[in-house]
This record gives structure tokens, C-alpha cells and sequence, in this order.
């Protein structure tokens, strides 16, 4: 059969095959390790430095139909569950900087969700990170190394960010790592009984270079004073 002659009509021709999905592989950085989340291995440790420092459970208000929890066993239980019913690659974060002063465990989590190979398309979500981590070294690694995975090694052409249009910061932190707000979809989800509007982010591969470099710049020691404070905001390297 003859190609169709309105297909001129559409966007640009994508010649590549189906992508291959993620598989789990420790990434290695100067600032932290990736490791694909073991809840034997990382569970206790992640309960420990994320939610027993968080009392008011607050890091659960923008996640529908997870947490708060009572304790550590029934985090393990439910994130077994999600992670058997939902196509996703959880991983943990563990710093290795000692300069940093977090300990050498599993200090954050983060995922991959909505993977779709046919389209070269991945999300990131489920970021949970304890303040002490926030806007570290560590921290921003971790997203550098998981956006680099992405653009390098799966070579996908889009990576999203989502969150509640109402969480500030998360959207602070997506337009923070580079990526471009695309829209908000109105009335998206029931979040805890409550609406949710759900504002979407993404970065695309033909970005990834420029951003690649503002990152280096920002994690290099010449950004930083004596005392571990950076010199330069991330976003001003882009």
C-alpha cells in the first residue's frame, strides 16, 4: 500500500526503533549512588532519614493514595505493593560525600514512571527527599545522574516532570533542575479527597546538552565556597 498523502502534513519523521526500557543499574557519582531501591536493604534507612524527621507527614499532601504511615513496616508494605501493581523502577540515593554530613544510606528515593518505549518517553516522580538534602550537592546529583541515564544511555527524547499544580515546591524545583512548563491539566486527579490540577514539565533531548554543561559548572568545586555555600544558582549557568 502507498504511503498516504497527507503524511507531509504531519511533524518531523522519527526514524528510530522502539527504545529499550530501563533496567536496573547502580549510577555512580562524586556526590551520591544510585541504587535500584532494595526495601530490605534501604527500607529502614529511608524511614529513618525521611520520615521519622517529617512528624506532620507533610511530604505526603501532594501524593494521592500514599501515606502518611503509621511506621516503618506498613512504608515497606505499601511501597511493595505500588511497586508490583504499577510499572515503575524506584531508586534510592545514597550520599558518599562525607563533606556533606549526610550519612552513607539511603537518604531519598525517586522513580520512573509513565515508560514508554514506543514513544521515547519517561517520567520522573515520586522525589522524596528530606530538607537536609534539599538543593545539596547530593540532591542535585541524583536528578543530574537519572536525567543523564536517560538522555545517554537510553538516549529517550523526552523526559516529564508532574506534580500538584498547588505544590509550590515542586514546581520551584522543576523550573530549578531546567525543566519547561508545558500546561496544567484542570481537575486531573482526587488527591486525599481534595481536586488536583496536575501541572506537567518536561525536558527534550536536543536540550539535554546545554544542560548538561550548566550542571557540571554547578557541581564543580569552583562554585562553591570554603563552607559547602554555592557561589552561582544552578539556573544562571543556563
Amino acid at each position: 500500500m502507498a504511503e498516504p498523502i497527507w503524511l507531509d502534513e504531519l511533524g518531523p519523521v522519527v526514524d528510530h526503533p522502539e527504545w529499550e526500557r530501563p533496567q536496573p543499574v547502580v549510577m555512580e557519582g562524586r556526590y551520591c549512588r544510585l541504587e535500584p531501591l532494595d526495601l530490605s536493604a534501604h527500607g529502614q534507612a529511608l524511614w529513618d532519614q525521611m520520615f521519622i524527621a517529617d512528624p506532620d507527614h507533610r511530604q505526603w499532601m501532594y501524593l494521592a493514595g500514599h501515606g502518611p504511615f503509621a511506621g516503618k513496616d506498613d512504608f515497606v508494605a505499601a511501597w511493595d505493593r505500588f511497586d508490583k501493581a504499577v510499572d515503575n523502577l524506584t531508586y534510592a540515593v545514597i550520599p558518599t560525600d562525607a563533606a556533606s554530613g549526610l550519612p552513607a544510606v539511603a537518604t531519598g528515593q525517586f522513580s520512573f514512571l509513565r515508560i514508554r518505549p514506543e514513544a521515547g518517553s519517561i517520567e520522573v516522580g515520586f522525589v522524596r527527599f528530606p530538607p537536609q538534602m534539599a538543593r545539596t550537592r547530593t540532591s542535585t546529583e541524583a536528578q543530574f545522574l537519572l536525567m543523564q541515564h536517560v538522555f545517554e544511555v537510553l538516549q529517550y527524547r523526552r523526559y516529564e516532570w508532574k506534580c500538584n499544580a498547588d505544590n509550590l515546591p515542586s514546581m520551584t524545583t522543576a523550573k530549578r533542575l531546567g525543566f519547561t512548563y508545558e500546561g496544567t491539566f484542570r481537575q486531573d486527579q482526587i488527591n486525599h479527597g481534595r481536586n488536583r490540577n496536575t501541572a506537567w514539565w518536561s525536558i527534550i533531548d536536543t536540550e539535554w546538552p546545554r544542560l548538561k554543561k550548566a550542571y557540571k559548572a554547578w557541581l564543580s568545586d569552583d562554585n562553591f565556597d570554603s563552607k559547602g555555600r554555592q557561589k552561582q544558582r544552578l539556573s544562571s549557568f543556563f
